[in-house]
C-alpha cells in the first residue's frame, strides 16, 4: 500500500515549478482515500468538493488541471509529508500531528481553512483482559502507529497520569494490522480513531478511555494545509482551492444533507452506525462540526500542538503556531458566498 501511494503522489506534477512560481499546470490535492467498489474514493469534505465539480471547472478555466491525490490510511501522515517536502503536492487535508512534524522539519506549511471541529480518540484494549485503566495497561504492548495525529491525545493522557511511554511496550503498527493484532494477542490495547467503536462493535476489543473524557483542546484535528510557497506566489488559486472547500462546509452543514454525509463518510472506511456514533458521541452541533471558521479554539489548539510536542521531544524544532494560520482566504470566500455569520465565530472552548 505504500507503494502505491507513494507511485500516485510521486505521478503527480503539484504546481508549474517546484519553486510555487511560473505558469501552473496542475493544483494537487493530497488526502486519505479508500478502497470502495472497486476504486479509491475521498470522504468528508474532499469527496464532496469532487462531487460538486465546482473547484475543477474553475481551474479549467485558467487552463490549470486538479489532481486528487489518494493516499492510504495504512501510511497516511507521513507520506504526505513526503509528498509536500518534494513540492509534488499544493495542498492537503491532514491531521495537526504529521503537520506539525513537517514543519518542524522545515516544510513551510499554512492552514489555509479548517475542517471542522476535530474527531475523537479511542484507547481499546483486546478482549478478556482485565484492565479498565491506563495505569492498568503499565508493562503491556500498545499498538499506536507513531507520527500520526492520534500519537498527540494519547502522549497527553499519559502525561497527565504521571506515567511515561516507557512504562508501556509501544509496538509501532499501522491501523489496519491491529484488529488481528488484538485478536491474536500481539498486542494488550491500541490507540485508534473511530476504528476503537467498530472494533467495539465487532468484539475484539473494548473502549476504556477517550478523548470525550478529555479536554476539548485534545480531540485530533485535521485541516486543509497549503505549501507556503505555493499560496504566497498563488493566492490566486488558493482562493479557488480554499472557496471550494467553503462550498463543501456549507453543504455538508444543512441538516438536510446529514444522512448522506454519513453516507458518504462511511464508504469504504466502516458501517454507517459506527461513523453516526462517532458523531453523535463528540457532543458538536451538527451545523459547527465541518465549520471552516479561524476560532480562538482552533488557535490554542495549534499552540498547544506545537507547545506540547516540542517540551515532550516529539519534534526537535519550534513551530510558530500563529505563523501556521492564515485566514484570509475563508474571509473572502465566507464574503463571496454571503456565508458570514452561518457558523459560530467561536467553537467550544470546553466540553
Amino acid at each position: 500500500m505504500a507503494l502505491l501511494a507513494s507511485t500516485l503522489i510521486a505521478g503527480c506534477s503539484g504546481s508549474g515549478n517546484a519553486d510555487g512560481a511560473g505558469a501552473v499546470k496542475t493544483v494537487t490535492i493530497a488526502s486519505i482515500a479508500f478502497p470502495y467498489q472497486g476504486k479509491q474514493v475521498f470522504n468528508g469534505l474532499n469527496g464532496v468538493v469532487i462531487e460538486q465539480g465546482w473547484l475543477k471547472e474553475q481551474l479549467a478555466k485558467k487552463g490549470v488541471d486538479l489532481v486528487f491525490s489518494p493516499v492510504s490510511t495504512a501510511v497516511g501522515g507521513p507520506l504526505i509529508n513526503e509528498g509536500f517536502s518534494g513540492k509534488r503536492i499544493d495542498f492537503a487535508a491532514y491531521g495537526d500531528f504529521p503537520a506539525a512534524i513537517a514543519v518542524a522539519g522545515g516544510v513551510p506549511l499554512k492552514i489555509v481553512a479548517p475542517v471542522g471541529q476535530g474527531q475523537d480518540v479511542y484507547l481499546v484494549v483486546r478482549k478478556g483482559l482485565p484492565a479498565n485503566s491506563l495505569a492498568d495497561l503499565k508493562g503491556k504492548r500498545i499498538a499506536l502507529h507513531r507520527g500520526r495525529p492520534w500519537e498527540l491525545p494519547f502522549s497527553k493522557l499519559v502525561d497527565s497520569k504521571g506515567l511515561k511511554l516507557d512504562d508501556f511496550r509501544i509496538v509501532n503498527i499501522n491501523p489496519a494490522a491491529t484488529p488481528a493484532a488484538l485478536e491474536s494477542g500481539s498486542v494488550d490495547a491500541a490507540v485508534l480513531m473511530s476504528d476503537g467503536l467498530l472494533f467495539e462493535q465487532k468484539g475484539i476489543a473494548r473502549v476504556i478511555w477517550s478523548t470525550r473524557q478529555a479536554p476539548a483542546d485534545w480531540r485530533m484535528r485535521a485541516e486543509l494545509f497549503g505549501r507556503k510557497d505555493f499560496v504566497d506566489v498563488h493566492p490566486d488559486l488558493t482562493q479557488i482551492v480554499v472557496e471550494a472547500f467553503v462550498r463543501a462546509a456549507a453543504w455538508s452543514s444543512d441538516e438536510a444533507n446529514k444522512a448522506q454525509v454519513i453516507r458518504d463518510t462511511a464508504r469504504g472506511a466502516m458501517p454507517e452506525e459506527i461513523v453516526a456514533k462517532d458523531y453523535a458521541n463528540s457532543d458538536i452541533p451538527w451545523r459547527e462540526r465541518f465549520s471552516p471558521i479561524f476560532s480562538p479554539a482552533l488557535r490554542t489548539h495549534y499552540h498547544s500542538v506545537a507547545d506540547y510536542a516540542l517540551e515532550r521531544g516529539l519534534i526537535r524544532n519550534k513551530v510558530d503556531a500563529d505563523a501556521l494560520l492564515d485566514d484570509r482566504f475563508v474571509k473572502q470566500a465566507l464574503k463571496d458566498l454571503k456565508l458570514e455569520g452561518f457558523w459560530s465565530q467561536s467553537a467550544q472552548e470546553q466540553r
